[in-house]
């Protein structure tokens, strides 16, 4: 998760989504159905929603909500992520393939960490293998108490 600083408007919340070989061509052809593009130029409007609570994103509703993907662990989200999410109402989603977080980045410092990941993004992109779109987003109120 990052917030990216464009250079006109408020702060944009990104979602970078992977998930296992054996999921992957579910999760990308509920994207496609619901208004994700190949990544290139600018993310276009979904029907995707991004649910967020408890301080963390909960799931990915493709499709209208027929289709969703909950992460394996607990993605937290930043308050900057979240105060940008709120801003505009949205997040970029970002739909990599499986083998796109290379084994051992976690291992990395965080600088060397970004150009590992950046580059392999990249690669990814101009091979046509990334999907983008950009979802709502739904904060559920904290509990009560």
């Amino acid at each position: 998760m990052t917030v990216q600083e464009p250079a006109q408007g408020p702060p944009l919340a990104e979602l970078i989504v992977e998930v296992g070989p054996d999921l992957h061509g579910a999760l990308v052809e509920g994207a496609v159905d619901s208004g994700f593009t190949l990544a290139a130029g600018e993310p276009p409007a979904t029907t995707a929603t991004v649910a967020v609570g408890d301080g963390r994103v909960e799931r990915l509703e493709l499709v209208g909500g027929r289709e969703l993907w909950e992460p394996d662990s607990r993605i937290e989200v930043s308050p900057g992520w979240l105060a940008a999410a709120e801003a505009r109402g949205t997040a970029v989603v970002i739909i990599v393939p499986p083998g796109t977080w290379p084994p051992g980045l976690l291992e990395l410092e965080p600088a060397a960490r970004l150009d590992v990941f950046t580059r392999r993004l990249e690669e990814e992109t101009a091979a046509g293998r990334v999907l983008h779109g950009t979802a709502t987003v739904r904060v559920a109120p904290p509990p009560e108490g």
